[in-house]
Order: C-alpha cells, then structure tokens, then sequence
C-alpha cells in the first residue's frame, strides 16, 4: 500500500470517528411564547441526557405564531420536533405526511404534556375597569389580541370569548353582534403572542391583551412585575399543548430516539416542574397542586364541549370565508 493510499485511508477513519463522535443537534419549532420555557427545559433535558446515556446533545429553537411555523416545517424547515398550541397545527403536518397520523396517540394525555389558558394584561391599576369579556366590547377599550388566522393565541382567544356567550346562552345572532363588537376594538391584529405582548407592553397600544396565562410570567420578567394587572375572566378556555416527533426529519438525521426521548421528558416531574415555573399547566396533578398560588381557580371548558373538535372550530370559523372573515375586515 503506498503511502498516498495510507494517508487517504487514515483520512477517512478520522472522518467517519468524527461522524460518529458527532454531536447531535436538535430543533424544536416552537409557538411564540414559549420561548423561555424551552430554554429552561433545554438545559434540564440536556444535563439529563448526558446523565442517563453519556451523550451530549444540542437543542436549537425557533419561535413564532405557531401556525406560520407549522407552515414553515410543511415547507421545508427542518425541525426533529413540534411543541404547538393547537391541535390544528400539528393536523396540518399530519396531513401533509410529516408527522405521523397517529401522533396524539404516541404521547400521553392526546400528546398534550401540558395546558394554558386565556385571560387578560390590563394596564397597571386597570385604569378601564376590565373584569370580563363583556367589558372588551364597550366603545373607547382597545384590544390587543393575535390573528387567529396565524397563531394558535388567536383562535384561543376567539374561542375563549365565543365560549362565554355560547355559556351564557347568548343566541347565534347575539354571538355574532358580540365578536364583531369585539374585533371592532382590535387595532391591529398581532402574528404572534409575543408580538402582541410587544405591541402591548413596548408599543403602548391598547387597554387589554388577550394572551395564554403563561404569558405574564415572560412579561413580568421582562418588562418588571410592576407593569400590569392580570384579570381572570369568569370563564375561559383549557388550551392543550401539542407535541409531535417530524418523521421526516427524524428519518433522514437519525434522531428519532433523541427527539422521542426529549418529548418524553417533558412528561417527567422536572419537565412538568418547569413548566409550571412558567406559569404553563401541568398534567401532574401533585407539581399542580405545589403551584396552586400560580393557577388561579377558573371555569373552564374544553374545545371538544363547545366546539366538536378544534379541527372542526378551524372549518367554520377560521378558513378563508369562515366566521372570522365576516365579522373582521382588515384595517
């Protein structure tokens, strides 16, 4: 063997120990307002997993409203991972062939770890007088709230007011008159959840922002504790978090097991643990029950209660022609 042939050889060993000794990288295409939990949970997941199998591993993010970001990995984007919002989101990457049909069932409580609900960021002394949904129709109240066309936030809060009507046993035509009311008091549609709290919080627009309650843990530690009152409604909606492993992608870089493994642990007590230091529900009644000053007692109802299902709430009220384009026109 001449010595030419040696040096390529020794430099093909040296690449495949490099492949093998490769640490692997994961990304999790997350919703807007999540970002600060996954950073805290990244940093758990990952000393864990070093811990119990002795590899390193990274964990890469992206942010956004969470239905431009299901857009975005049906385009292409090359997530491991989706931690959603909504059902909806990740039906769409179903359908598309990129996560598995199946994948409620692969998790889980419907592979939804945790759940948010939502309420309203009032301005500092809630100088409106803001206690109820009733309230953020009454002329002169400006209301922040997410496009429900691309974010998760947006259908909940819609569905979140159009539930308390239907609760109250408003008739089809006094829903109607309510949300158009409502959405006639929205300035501007916001993205995404954290683009509302922007809007809100650094823009000064509006009087209330409807956000998920996980939202007021970022805000305070943002902008300080001292900027706004959080109000409760009387009743609002149970908003499951979503989680799927992209096939796709897992199929192609090999990380099936990481991205399983690191969507299970968000099941464990550290995982759920987080969560509700993040003011996000946990499914683990004991972590719930250690953060009951968090959760505020709430009425709440379910999606599938009012609505069947959310993919049916998206059919009539958010496709192109639904409910929502009657009652809003673009300002």
């Amino acid at each position: 063997m001449n010595s030419k042939t040696k040096t390529f050889l020794a430099g093909l060993a040296l690449a495949a120990s490099g492949i093998a000794g490769a640490q692997q990288t994961l990304l999790n295409v997350s919703y807007d307002v999540a970002r600060e939990f996954y950073k805290d949970y990244n940093a758990a997941f990952i000393a864990n997993y070093k811990k119990t199998t002795g590899k390193d591993v990274k964990v890469d993010q992206a942010h956004g409203g969470s239905s431009a970001q299901a857009r975005a990995v049906a385009d292409g984007l090359d997530a491991d991972v989706v931690t959603m919002n909504t059902t909806t989101d990740v039906e769409f990457l179903a359908e598309k062939g990129v996560v598995a049909k199946d994948w409620a069932k692969r998790f889980p409580d419907n592979a939804a770890p945790t759940t948010s609900t939502m309420l309203f960021l009032v301005r500092n002394g809630n100088p409106k007088g803001i206690k109820d949904w009733d309230d953020l129709v009454k002329p002169g109240v400006q209301v922040v709230v997410v496009n429900p066309k691309t974010g998760g936030n947006g259908r909940y809060a819609y569905l979140a007011a159009l539930g308390y009507l239907k609760k109250k046993g408003a008739t089809e035509a006094q829903q109607q008159e309510f949300m158009s009311k409502l959405y006639k008091n929205v300035p501007v549609l916001a993205r995404g959840g954290r683009d509302a709290t922007t809007a809100f919080l650094q823009r000064n627009t509006g009087d209330v922002l409807i956000t998920f309650e996980s939202e007021v843990e970022s805000v305070n530690k943002e902008f300080g504790a001292d900027k706004v009152d959080v109000v409760y409604p009387s009743i609002s909606i149970v908003a499951e978090n979503p989680v799927a492993v992209v096939e796709r992608t897992v199929a192609k870089k090999g990380t099936a097991d990481l991205a399983k493994a690191y969507l299970q642990y968000l099941y464990s007590e550290e995982g759920q643990e987080i969560a509700a230091k993040h003011s996000i529900r946990p499914r683990s009644q004991a972590v719930l029950k250690k953060y009951a000053s968090t959760f505020k007692p709430i009425k709440l109802f379910t999606v599938q209660e009012l609505y069947g299902s959310l993919s049916e709430a998206q059919k009539v009220h958010f496709n192109d022609g639904g409910q929502f384009d009657k009652i809003y026109t673009v300002k």
